[in-house]
């Protein structure tokens, strides 16, 4: 089986990012064979500085490496390192109906937001099919706000194999559902474009700030509470194993628990979990050659396997 994932460098990886992409990545890592990118193609969507957009690509990899992938068992690298991908999204626009990507709601969201509207952004999915389909995929673990992208992916695949003969793998989407939104400090769904975010790996000062800023009904101090509906406990839950979670419900239930008392413990949680993870970015980002050669070696990897899937569907078209 083989599992493809894909992060866009576009500001720093938050707790959103983590438990909606990152972890269900890294546990996929065990169960069959990984491609993770960085897409910095995707990216340029919004980012117009390069040198941000360097950093933030270095970025993305130090967190990914601190965070546990590992580059034995995960192809991992930089989209724009693999150009097979962009020719191939060129001959999959032939097959791709405009009304498919009329469609699609994250174009008229992000324009509904301020983006400008390009071709690019527009034709975003596209190019995420192209990341999809040029490595065989047969998983794609997504947020349940991108699994229409992986619905077109399969919509292209299936009208090309059929108008060209069976070149492509049609992809099935992997969705974590009880993970699937994970809650900004505003309530909000976690986005960099809200800039309602915990960063994984940002000033601790300012990360326990910004917990304790988290959004709380009025529910006086001694009254009962329901963790069901605090974001603060949705957050901490993430965190906690089933034992810890139903042991501070019940502090939630049983009244005399303040909404300040639940943000510490979820600021101990996160603590126990980045901490260590912190240490090891902090001790990787002193070899940056270490980081590019993972890069550099993962691309290799993925434009061996990205030649033969372009070659095949050059083939069927007849532009070999």
């Amino acid at each position: 089986m083989r599992i493809l994932s894909g992060i866009q460098p576009s500001g720093k990886l938050h707790l959103g990012n983590y438990f909606g992409m990152m972890r269900p990545a890294l546990q996929l890592q065990e169960q069959g064979e990984a491609y993770l990118f960085i897409a910095n193609y995707h990216a340029l969507t919004t980012v117009d500085d390069p040198a941000r957009l360097r950093e933030a690509t270095r970025d993305v990899a130090l967190d990914f490496l601190a965070c546990g992938l590992d580059p034995k068992r995960t192809v991992f690298f930089r989209q724009s390192d693999v150009p097979e991908v962009t020719e191939l999204t060129w001959l999959l626009s032939v097959v791709t109906p405009m009304g498919l990507l009329e469609r699609c709601h994250s174009y008229k969201d992000k324009v509904a937001r301020g983006i400008a509207a390009s071709h690019a952004l527009f034709a975003y999915p596209v190019l995420m099919a192209a990341d999809i389909l040029i490595y065989q995929s047969n998983v794609v673990p997504v947020g349940r706000d991108q699994k229409q992208h992986v619905e077109v992916t399969r919509d292209i695949a299936i009208k090309f194999n059929h108008q060209f003969g069976p070149v492509f793998t049609v992809p099935e989407p992997s969705i974590q559902e009880e993970v699937a939104v994970v809650p900004g400090i505003d309530g909000q769904k976690m986005s960099k474009s809200y800039g309602n975010t915990v960063e994984l790996f940002g000033d601790l000062k300012e990360t326990k700030a910004r917990i304790m800023r988290i959004v709380t009904d009025s529910t006086p101090l001694e009254a009962p509470k329901d963790p069901d509906t605090c974001h603060v406990f949705a957050l901490y839950k993430l965190f906690a194993a089933p034992a810890e979670r139903e042991a501070l419900a019940q502090k939630y239930r049983a009244g005399g628990f303040g909404y300040g008392q639940a943000k510490k413990a979820l600021f101990e949680a996160f603590e126990a979990t980045f901490g260590p993870l912190r240490r090891r970015r902090e001790e990787l980002a002193k070899d940056p050659g270490y980081v590019e050669g993972v890069l550099r070696d993962g691309a290799a990897r993925a434009r061996a396997t990205a030649r033969v899937t372009l070659a095949a569907a050059r083939k069927a078209m007849g532009v070999d």
